[in-house]
């Protein structure tokens, strides 16, 4: 329903429908939460037979004993098929643990109290700045405000982040040391990185010289559809490598609370790591590591794992689309992204309509995440961002929980037309 087509009194008598309609489903007393993007028991399922490799010998084919202590930065069996999966080279890649967020903050604290590659560490600065393209990963943000890092706002299009404005603040000003970029399947939009704005980012000129962009390609085997995009690989392009810290997981590949972590960087970035990493542990889980060596093997076996995990994916995302389209498409207050993978999407509502459609969404039984939160410190002040993560709800839930988003946002949507004031409760 296109609203702008309405009279006042059509408006208000569609107000009052969805009213209604809303008043009917909270009598249906939904308990859905669809704010994280996890995984269902039956994708984890797929990688049971991984529990069962570690038996008998411990010993790998180069003579290492895994059980013991020693090989800080990763088994070279586990980085080989990381770098068969990323098409990086293995001397580049250094395993961490069960968590890529983990690594990350390790990598970011690491600037903060070391420096980055010998220059002033961050702590000792007047100010660090980071580029924090929106909507974003709230827990990217998390990390920076709790090391008092001041961000800047970017918006995101379906192309990647507004290269224009990146290209001019970082050439202007040394105090801006970095960058997050979720280059594949964004979260939350879902968007790839168009191969343009990746050259850009490659080439850029940086007042700062130990300016790093944190390349967290959380999802770059996340394909749920055949013609999923691809993402140009930063480091096939031999320029500018020590620019980038890419960031690794199989959290969403083989088991969220056991899976394992890398980073994936230039010698000289990574011999600056591995130093402080020396520091800091002896050792992460071998024997998970080896056994991840095993279980996922190459490429080609990675590829067939998560074509299983789309099985399962492809249909949840179809629902929300189709759904999205057969309310909206005709209404000009509500947009929505069209991932091909990954975990997410994103709902643009009409200015100041996010935070009732949420507030309104919990009190019917549906959680999503907090308005705001795709945004630094939870400044959206459009408040219109609204992230979507159908992944862990059945087919039967996620129906019923679209239902309830649907009316919420035609509530709230229609609220601000009919008043142009502060929305009124239900």
């Amino acid at each position: 329903m296109n609203y702008n087509q309405l009279s006042k009194k059509q408006l208000d008598q569609a107000l009052s429908a969805a009213r209604k309609k809303y008043n009917a489903l909270l009598k249906e007393k939904l308990n859905l939460d669809l704010s994280r993007g996890k995984p269902t028991s039956e994708m984890l399922d797929l990688s049971m037979p991984m529990l069962d490799i570690l038996t008998g010998d411990f010993t790998s084919p180069k003579g290492y004993d895994y059980r013991n202590y020693g090989i800080p930065d990763g088994i070279p069996e586990l980085k080989e098929v990381i770098a068969d999966v990323l098409d990086v080279e293995p001397d580049n890649v250094m395993v961490g643990g069960t968590s890529s967020l983990n690594l990350i903050y390790d990598v970011v604290t690491r600037a903060y109290c070391f420096g980055v590659c010998g220059a002033t560490p961050w702590c000792k600065l007047p100010k660090v700045r980071f580029i924090c393209p929106v909507p974003g990963y709230d827990r990217h943000f998390a990390i920076l405000e709790q090391f008092g890092i001041e961000m800047i706002a970017v918006p995101m299009d379906d192309n990647g982040p507004d290269m224009d404005m990146v290209e001019d603040l970082v050439a202007n000003d040394q105090s801006i040391k970095g960058m997050f970029c979720v280059p594949r399947f964004s979260n939350p939009s879902g968007i790839v990185y168009s191969d343009s704005v990746v050259d850009r980012l490659i080439n850029m000129k940086t007042l700062a010289t130990d300016f790093r962009i944190f390349w967290d390609n959380a999802y770059c085997v996340h394909s749920w559809y055949p013609d999923a995009p691809k993402l140009k690989n930063v480091f096939k392009q031999n320029v500018n490598l020590d620019r980038f810290y890419m960031f690794f997981s199989t959290s969403k590949i083989t088991f969220c609370s056991g899976g394992i972590s890398a980073l994936i960087a230039s010698d000289k970035n990574l011999q600056s790591q591995r130093k402080l990493l020396g520091i800091q542990t002896i050792n992460y889980d071998k024997l998970s590591q080896y056994a991840h060596a095993m279980f996922l093997r190459n490429a080609d076996n990675v590829k067939a794992h998560m074509a299983k995990h789309a099985e399962f994916m492809r249909p949840k995302f179809d629902l929300v689309l189709s759904t999205l389209k057969k309310r909206f498409e005709d209404n000009p207050d509500v947009k929505w992204t069209q991932p091909k993978g990954g975990y997410f999407f994103t709902v643009t509502t009409a200015p100041h309509c996010a935070r009732r459609t949420i507030e309104l969404c919990r009190k019917a039984g549906l959680k999503l995440t907090d308005a705001g939160c795709t945004h630094p410190l939870h400044q959206d002040d459009m408040d219109s961002s609204i992230r979507l993560a159908p992944s862990f709800a059945s087919l039967e839930e996620l129906e019923e929980g679209l239902e309830v988003l649907c009316c919420s946002l035609e509530i709230a949507t229609l609220e601000r037309r009919c008043s142009g004031e502060k929305n009124s409760n239900v």
